[in-house]
């Protein structure tokens, strides 16, 4: 495996060159958080489609493949049509906004006071999906060189941490354009074709497997909905993807290059499926699902060619693993130490000392993901936790400031509080992984919202007047301070 070992160095050297390289461009706290907000369509796109397709995507995708069929799809096609929903209906206003964080934008729409809360539950979300995707590391280093999931962990998640403290965003959009070149040469354009053949085409696959791998809803429409309710919406309020939104150069570019990444996304669910469908054919006794993609790619793929599959699963689960941990550090710094110390203050400040402490919150930020990945097991659980939070915590209150103008900042902190509560002690008493407790969470978040918000005086109307120029665009300057209320 030395040529296969080869591939994989360069490619981790790569990633700290340009970390290293991004770092030169990292001049202020807008180049170091969103990139200078000046991505195009094409970076932008490419970007935009690593951070959503991480190990869950790649690995798990393939895995569920591997146990559903074709309709083992639907997690990562629900993926694709919430950055297409994103893209379609919101990207533009986000953008406009020229904030940095969600917590901001529910700020400037009610008119301050929802920060902290926000922020503590977004946290707790971008911190769950980095350690997630740190997890994955130990998955490919065991196949690659038999290492100790300790020191995979701590060696993967090391690389990361190192260029993202270096450059910031600046750096992971580079990485991330390399790492949406690998995965597409290395998943679509070669494990797929080579799977199928080897799988002895679909005619083969279709005569050995049972008819329901083969239906377009076998995996059940419960399921299906679950994903929906959890991921396409979920897509629609993570700080890890409005971060992406944040860096575009202008509208159309937020409009039309998330089109793009979101049907990619399409393309990439169905092609993991396909995948895991033809490693059932070839290794129908697997112990676990989770295990097809390093099977397949250790088993059946060339040397050289599986270095470089491998790398495209390292390059997904790097991707989502940075961009998680750059909103990880961004909400605590901004939305929750800033406020909580007293220090928030316009953006006259001194921008290299923003960028110093962004890079400071980001390697604690990186140190805390490394070591609860090490003593969490079951990235299922980690991930189920993380979207619960998100969506039952924080769909109500962003949605409903983007589309009911009556909400208020008490209805919108009351939909954060009860649906937050609800969703951790349902989960406490349905189980982790049970559909009830983001069912009941978000409609109790939702009653919450509303009812507290008619019971409750209107949003001043100088605070909705400034809130539409902002989405209007006609205020240009980013804002780091709450809005605040006027009597």
């Amino acid at each position: 495996m030395a040529v296969d070992y080869t591939v994989i160095v360069v490619y981790l050297a790569g990633m700290l060159a340009m970390g290293w390289w991004g770092m030169r461009r990292a001049k202020s706290k807008s180049d170091f958080l969103v990139a200078g907000r000046r991505l195009g369509p094409v970076m932008y796109s490419g970007t935009m489609a690593a951070i959503v397709l991480g190990g869950a995507s790649t690995i798990g995708g393939v895995g569920l493949g591997y146990q559903y069929g074709l309709s083992g799809a639907w997690m990562v096609f629900t993926i694709g049509l919430g950055l297409l929903a994103l893209s379609v209906f919101f990207s533009a206003r986000i953008a406009r906004l020229k904030v940095y964080t969600v917590s901001e934008m529910l700020d400037l729409r009610y008119g301050g006071r929802a920060g902290v809360i926000s922020g503590v539950v977004m946290w707790a979300y971008t911190l769950m999906l980095a350690v997630t995707s740190t997890i994955a590391y130990a998955t490919i280093f065991d196949v690659l060189f038999d290492m100790n999931r300790t020191l995979a962990i701590i060696l993967g998640g090391s690389i990361v941490v190192a260029y993202s403290t270096l450059g910031g965003m600046w750096s992971i959009t580079l990485t991330d354009m390399v790492q949406f070149v690998v995965k597409t040469v290395g998943v679509l354009l070669l494990l797929l074709p080579i799977a199928v053949v080897k799988a002895g085409g679909f005619s083969a696959m279709k005569a050995k497997l049972p008819t329901e791998y083969f239906d377009p809803l076998g995996i059940g429409g419960e399921t299906i909905f679950t994903y929906v309710l959890i991921y396409t919406f979920g897509m629609l309020i993570g700080q890890d993807i409005w971060q992406r939104v944040f860096t575009a150069r202008n509208d159309t570019t937020a409009r039309w290059g998330g089109t793009v990444a979101g049907t990619y996304c399409l393309v990439y669910a169905v092609a993991g499926a396909v995948i895991g469908t033809a490693a059932k054919v070839m290794y129908p006794k697997l112990p676990s699902a989770d295990t097809a993609f390093a099977t397949i790619v250790k088993d059946e793929l060339p040397v050289g060619v599986r270095g470089l599959v491998l790398a495209a699963a390292l390059a997904a689960v790097m991707s989502t693993s940075s961009g998680a941990l750059i909103a990880c550090a961004t909400v605590a710094n901004n939305d929750i130490w800033s406020r909580l110390r007293g220090a928030v203050k316009r953006d006259a400040g001194d921008d290299h000392d923003e960028v110093k402490g962004n890079r400071v919150f980001i390697l604690v930020m990186g140190i805390a993901v490394i070591c609860t990945a090490i003593a969490l097991n079951n990235v299922v659980e980690a991930l189920t936790v993380a979207y619960n939070l998100l969506v039952a915590g924080l769909l109500v209150p962003i949605l409903g400031g983007l589309l009911w103008k009556r909400g208020t900042v008490q209805g919108a902190l009351a939909s954060v509080v009860v649906g937050g509560v609800a969703v951790i002690g349902l989960m406490a008493s349905f189980g982790i992984l049970a559909n009830e407790p983001v069912y009941y969470g978000l409609l109790l978040s939702l009653a919450a919202y509303v009812i507290v918000s008619l019971a409750t005086p209107a949003t001043d109307a100088a605070v909705l007047a400034a809130w539409r120029e902002r989405l209007a665009g006609r205020d240009a300057e980013p804002v780091s301070e709450p809005v605040p209320v006027h009597q």
